[in-house]
């Protein structure tokens, strides 16, 4: 088996750097032949230790999704990036924005741009969803009503009073139609309340979908 077909074997993830030692065992010097095949512009890392297969091998990359799974976990995708995935939001997102349990980092890789922002447990565990990007990918995401939070939760300054900043924040600032909104499931945003940051600002975003 050539080189591009065991790569290929793997390409529905990124590829860590121990699966590349075990697929150039044949090799003498098999870290010597990664730095070669990044030069050759046969594999393209992501980070130390994370890589894709690059234009020379011409095979399909990853979901940027799954990337951002692998390059920084535990993660999901949230925030905006998620909202656009649901199509809650109008706006196509070109940064893929997630949050993890670690530090909060941002990735600025040859295949794009990958930010992750820390929220602590148990908060940071509601609201997690598996969802089939393609039929052999799968990825992490927060569901509409906990990218909603996190985007409250996780953005400076916002501190929802009243339902009229909470609806004017759903409506305005995120852009998110009424009939979506009251689609959302209330239930599971009162759950996570307790231990949510936020609490009040979570309490009014609550308050304004009984409302519709």
């Amino acid at each position: 088996m050539n080189l591009r077909r065991k790569i290929k074997f793997y390409s529905d993830a990124p590829i860590s750097h121990n699966v590349l030692l075990e697929v150039l065992g044949s090799y003498r010097r098999p870290n010597d032949k990664v730095s070669e095949m990044i030069r050759n512009g046969e594999l393209i890392s992501l980070r130390r230790g994370l890589y894709v297969p690059g234009p020379e091998f011409d095979l399909p990359i990853p979901d940027a999704f799954v990337i951002a799974n692998h390059l920084r976990g535990p993660s999901y995708i949230s925030l905006e990036t998620a909202l656009s995935y649901w199509g809650f939001i109008p706006e196509r997102v070109h940064e893929v924005s997630s949050v993890t349990i670690k530090t909060t980092k941002t990735y600025s890789t040859p295949i794009g741009r990958f930010s992750f922002q820390h929220l602590a447990l148990p908060y940071y565990s509601f609201g997690i969803q598996m969802a089939d990007i393609t039929e052999q990918q799968t990825a992490l995401l927060a569901s509409p009503e906990k990218a909603i939070c996190d985007k409250i939760v996780l953005t400076s300054g916002v501190n929802l009073r009243s339902k009229s900043q909470a609806y004017d924040f759903l409506t305005e600032d995120l852009r998110i139609d009424e009939e979506q909104l009251q689609i959302l499931n209330i239930e599971a945003i009162q759950s996570w309340i307790e231990e949510a940051p936020k609490k009040n600002s979570l309490q009014q975003i609550v308050n304004v979908i009984e409302g519709l």
